[in-house]
């Protein structure tokens, strides 16, 4: 080898090592409320998660103010978290955090221009925030919605009480938006004005609107897959299939649903919290209801699938269910109340109760009944649904934003 090829091999090598140090390895995004298409299952390119705890699992926590019921969404190294502060929660925060560092990147803050009036238990910063990987789209409870580049710039905002002015709801409003084929979906739904709206990501503007039943909602869209993505939206009606880009009705579901819970999916199937839960094939403008179990009544959590079952907490009860069936597979005692929502990664399961205690339980198809396999205590409430990202877990305790890795992380 001649001396200018060595010279230009080892410049090569240092260009690799210098930019393996700006861009560390990265996990798939988590770019809204339970990540990819609202499933709550990480993207199978995930490796290293958590399969125990440790005292050094704690890779960072962050000190975060007021409060927030909303879930971090993560964007290549960006974690992005919301709160609420001040005596009428009108104070908005928007953060980007280094995932690296646990660092703060940028902080942005905003005056609410719509009501503040929550439950106790919620607040202003309930809904979870959403990315297109470019771009973060934050709204509250509010009624405030804000998008923002990955540098912390405001691209444009909207006051939708303004525009809206009887969309409110004395106990708060907490459905979280999301993007599907570059439109902006906004559920905002209540006991008044009721309405979801397709926004541009461009500049906000409506590029339809639908009027919606005026009942309390807090529940969250989730995206089905196929040949073009539809949005499934659940309130107390039924749920309503849409084409994101236009708001055009595909089909319709009109038997009820949960208010609370949101829907889960997997393989095209949608898991519906109606009359117990509900599976129903949505395809070609047709609705087929798979099977019923009325006995399996997810409370607050939403319920998540994967490899062929579904799972829920249901008071201290963690309870499996065949996907293709319906039917009860087993339950066991997980303690505590819950609030947050079950996520799952590689055969995995990772739920977090109120109290701030989180639990892995092994998802082993052959185990006829599992049990808990780790469990650490955050010592702070959670009542949001964790994120999984760069073999991490990120979760946002009432104090905190925490992350969470495996050893040797």
């Amino acid at each position: 080898m001649t001396l200018p090829m060595l010279h230009n091999l080892r410049s090569l090598l240092a260009l690799a090592i210098f930019s393996s140090l700006l861009h560390p390895c990265r996990g798939a995004d988590w770019l809204q409320f339970r990540g990819p298409s609202g499933r709550g299952v990480a993207d199978a390119s995930e490796t290293g998660v958590p399969v125990t705890f440790s005292p050094s699992s704690i890779a960072w926590k962050l000190p975060l103010p007021g409060r927030g019921l909303s879930s971090p969404i993560v964007t290549g190294n960006h974690v992005i978290v919301t709160c609420s502060s001040g005596p009428d929660q009108d104070c908005l925060h928007v953060f980007s955090i280094d995932a690296s560092t646990g660092k703060v990147e940028w902080e942005r803050r905003f005056r609410a221009t719509g009501r503040t009036m929550t439950h106790a238990k919620t607040n202003v910063a309930a809904p979870t925030p959403c990315s297109d990987g470019t771009q973060v789209y934050a709204l509250f409870s509010s009624n405030d919605l804000f998008c923002l580049d990955l540098q912390g710039n405001l691209r444009w905002l909207r006051g939708l009480t303004f525009d809206y002015p009887n969309a409110s709801n004395s106990l708060g409003l907490a459905s979280s938006p999301l993007v599907a084929d570059n439109t902006l979906v906004v559920q905002s739904e209540n006991d008044s004005e009721s309405f979801v709206a397709g926004l541009s990501l461009k500049d906000g503007r409506n590029l339809w609107l639908k009027p919606r039943r005026k009942a309390a909602n807090w529940t969250s869209a989730v995206v089905l897959g196929g040949a073009s993505p539809t949005v499934a939206l659940q309130s107390t009606s039924g749920v309503l299939g849409i084409a994101p880009s236009t708001g055009s009705e595909l089909w319709e579901y009109r038997d009820g649903a949960s208010s609370i819970p949101s829907s889960a999916q997997a393989d095209g199937i949608l898991y519906v919290p109606s009359f117990g839960l509900t599976a129903l094939r949505c395809e070609g403008g047709n609705v087929t209801k798979l099977w019923r179990n009325e006995q399996a009544r997810p409370k607050t959590s939403s319920p998540v699938s994967a490899g062929g079952r579904i799972y829920f907490p249901e008071g201290g009860v963690l309870t499996a269910l065949q996907a293709d069936t319906g039917e009860r597979l087993w339950k066991i005692r997980v303690q505590g109340d819950f609030s947050a929502s079950p996520v799952i990664a590689h055969g995995h399961l990772y739920l977090f109760n109120e109290a701030g205690s989180g639990f892995i339980i092994p998802l082993d198809p052959e185990t006829e009944e599992p049990s808990v396999a780790a469990q650490i205590d955050l010592g702070e409430a959670v009542l949001c649904t964790p994120a999984i990202s760069g073999g991490a877990l990120y979760v946002r305790s009432d104090g905190h934003l925490w992350k969470l890795c495996g050893s040797g992380l």
